[in-house]
């Protein structure tokens, strides 16, 4: 994973910060092969390869890209309101513009609203050719940490 951002955080800070979630990334981005790319609270950027995350058709699952943009929109989310807020997701949507069949598909979450008892961000996905396959946005409540054991 590489930050690239000026305000984005270190390999090692995120690193940090995911060690203090009990599951890291979560098993189910681990399963679908989430890959972060890029990560500061106003954006988020990671990838996602289409083989293994699609329907019976051969086509890249809608729930497989609204997973990609909650895992964005709750990073960002949880990276804004650290140490002493974590998100829980209170709202997503997603429009589902083309399909994509193979290759890695990128989403990059961009911070709509930052505030201190909420984030929104946009998330668009698109595929290996730059072209939009979807478009959600998820707002997260920030509740305190140790509302949630940590």
């Amino acid at each position: 994973m590489a930050a690239m951002s000026d305000d984005a955080l270190t390999t090692t800070e995120v690193e940090d910060y995911l060690a203090t979630m009990p599951h890291g990334m979560g098993r189910l981005n681990e399963k679908m092969g989430v890959e972060l790319l890029e990560v500061s609270a106003e954006r988020v950027v990671a990838r996602m390869p289409v083989e293994g995350n699609t329907q019976p058709y051969g086509l890249l699952h809608g729930g497989a890209s609204v997973v990609l943009a909650e895992t964005l929109g709750s990073i960002g989310s949880g990276i804004h309101g650290m140490p002493d807020r974590v998100p829980v997701g209170v709202d997503i949507n997603a429009t589902h513009h083309r399909s994509a069949t193979s290759g890695m598909v990128t989403g990059v979450a961009t911070a709509v609203h930052l505030g201190r008892q909420t984030a929104s961000y946009e998330i668009v996905i698109t595929d290996e050719r730059g072209k939009r396959v979807c478009t959600s946005r998820i707002t997260c409540q920030l509740i305190p940490a140790e509302r949630v054991g940590l």
